[in-house]
């Protein structure tokens, strides 16, 4: 076998690979979409088939995101969510820039001491601080209200050790400069470091919203109010109204709650993973 022929099979080999691994990874997500199509009876089949016996023919159509629609309230749910993970996100990504450009560009004693508890917290599991949270929010009075999911989660020490690292290395010569040019640090930050910074951002802005739009377990501690919940607190409204038979339904729902995520991944994904490759792990 001459050299041009092994390139080739070694070329064929490497797609299978790819292939196969594709089709493993998005398995999960074509059987969840198959579901919302499907009817309860075939829903729950065993063995179970990604298509019905009766192929195609045999889907239900789009009667199971009608049912999402009519039986629950399904848009109030979703604006609670926009709402929280939009808001958080942003002020994340405030937070997170403003303390990673301090770290990153500004020489004060106690920085190195005051970084590393920063990230001293990111150990610390929330199951532990999750009772003293939870009476810190009721003492202020948050309970059932929407900036009890917002106000917690805008700071992010996750961010700030992404976005320092990241702003780490941006040419200190840059901000020497617009001094120079009588630029004030607020100017630097708004006209030098948050354009250099879009790809951390995108990045940080992506895991944000993906963690607060799937989150669960402190929406259900401080959200009893069915008007304030969340969209993952609906889905399991729906579920327990429902039983396990109705999975139909619940991928339906679920379906839809993915297409925000989806959509903000695809717009800032060419950011996000230079993001990513930048951000380094200097120290």
């Amino acid at each position: 076998m001459n050299r041009k022929a092994k390139v080739w099979v070694y070329l064929l080999i490497k797609l299978a690979g790819c292939v196969a691994i594709a089709l493993v990874m998005l398995m999960p997500f074509l059987w969840m979409v198959s579901t919302s199509f499907k009817f309860s009876k075939d829903a729950i089949k065993y063995p179970p088939t990604l298509i019905p016996e009766g192929g195609i023919m045999a889907f239900a159509g789009f009667e199971n995101y009608m049912a999402v629609f009519n039986d629950i309230p399904f848009f109030k749910y979703l604006s609670n969510s926009v709402i929280v993970a939009v808001l958080v996100t942003t002020g994340t990504l405030l937070t997170s820039t403003l303390a990673g450009f301090i770290f990153a560009k500004y020489e004060f004693k106690g920085r190195t001491i005051l970084f590393f508890a920063i990230l001293g917290t990111m150990m610390i599991p929330f199951d532990v601080v999750v009772i003293p949270l939870y009476l810190m929010v009721r003492q202020f009075g948050l309970l059932n209200k929407l900036a009890v999911l917002i106000i917690p989660g805008l700071v992010s020490a996750y961010g700030i050790f992404l976005c320092r690292q990241f702003m780490q290395g941006m040419p200190t010569a840059l901000t020497d400069a617009a001094r120079i040019d009588g630029c004030s640090e607020v100017g630097i930050y708004v006209r030098i470091i948050l354009p250099l910074s879009i790809p951390v951002m995108s990045a940080l802005g992506i895991f944000t919203f993906m963690s607060n739009w799937d989150s669960f377990l402190w929406p259900l501690l401080t959200i009893d109010d069915l008007t304030k919940r969340t969209l993952p607190l609906g889905l399991s409204l729906f579920r327990s109204q429902f039983g396990v038979a109705k999975w139909n339904l619940i991928m339906a729902g679920t379906v839809l709650s993915i297409l925000p995520v989806m959509l903000v991944f695809l717009i800032a994904q060419k950011n996000f993973i230079e993001g990513i490759t930048l951000s380094g792990m200097k120290m």
